[in-house]
């Protein structure tokens, strides 16, 4: 059994899907520093995959820095990518503008979205919610008026 959750969905990429949940279940601290990751025929068998999908799954989550690849011992996983603070805030911005424009077309307002978005961080990481504050600042979504600092 794998250390993280996937079901193959149709009509997405089947390396994305598998990156993903491996990411997550990394970020949510399933798999830790130094775990062995498991094989690429281990998961190719457990999501009847093919050796050279999975195998991608690997290298994507190498360049991503989530494994590291030792000759003799195997494919474990890493602390996890340390970026500049800017050039994380960059990578996540189109994630960022594509889930509310989704929200603005569900006709979802920004306080629901913000909630949502709390909610989901606490179901995934298990992490208390920060209310009201986004980096030490009151979110626009909670100042009065919903004004802008």
């Amino acid at each position: 059994m794998l250390p993280f959750p996937v079901a193959i969905q149709p009509g997405e990429s089947p390396v994305k899907q598998v990156v993903f949940a491996a990411s997550k279940a990394i970020l949510a601290g399933v798999m830790r520093a130094g775990d062995p990751f498991p094989s690429v025929r281990d998961i190719s068998e457990e999501l009847k995959l093919h050796p050279n999908t999975v195998q991608k799954v690997v290298q994507e989550l190498v360049r991503e820095g989530f494994l590291v690849v030792r000759p003799g011992v195997g494919t474990v996983v890493t602390q996890g990518p340390k970026a500049p603070d800017d050039e994380r805030r960059r990578a996540l911005r189109d994630s960022v503008e594509q889930i509310v424009v989704d929200a603005r077309r569900l006709g979802l307002d920004c306080a629901t979205l913000v909630d949502e978005v709390e909610t989901t961080w606490v179901n995934v990481f298990g992490a208390p919610r920060r209310t009201g504050t986004v980096d030490g600042r009151a979110s626009a979504a909670r100042r009065p008026g919903g004004r802008k600092a």
